[in-house]
């Protein structure tokens, strides 16, 4: 369970950094920060479970920097207080794929 709190708190520090960044990507508080990343978690592996897709924008290739687009995207549009352009998407899937890349899913302490 703290594997799982401290992966989300990663993942909403991700995302507040990304919303610093110009490009049409913001966070009203921290408290949506944590909500987005659980709503992000949930889309990707839905979207894993069920079309087999894993969507993380480095190392999965095309496909799967789409995927994490479109899950920001989307995430935006069911969290109140996290608005996401489809610039700022790209830009966010950047970012968190660069998080990925330091502090992967799988070597995450978890």
């Amino acid at each position: 369970m703290i594997k799982l709190i401290i992966k989300i708190l990663v993942s909403a520090l991700a995302i507040l950094i990304a919303s610093w960044l110009p490009g049409g990507f913001t966070v009203s508080s921290f408290g949506t920060a944590i909500m987005a990343a659980i709503v992000i978690g949930i889309l990707d592996w839905a979207i894993n479970k069920f079309a087999g897709i894993d969507a993380s924008p480095f190392g999965r290739g095309a496909v799967g920097f789409i995927a994490s687009v479109v899950i920001l995207f989307l995430t935006g549009k069911f969290i109140k207080g996290f608005q996401v352009t489809l610039l700022g998407a790209i830009v966010g899937s950047v970012i968190l794929g660069i998080v990925d890349i330091f502090i992967p899913a799988d070597k995450r302490p978890m």
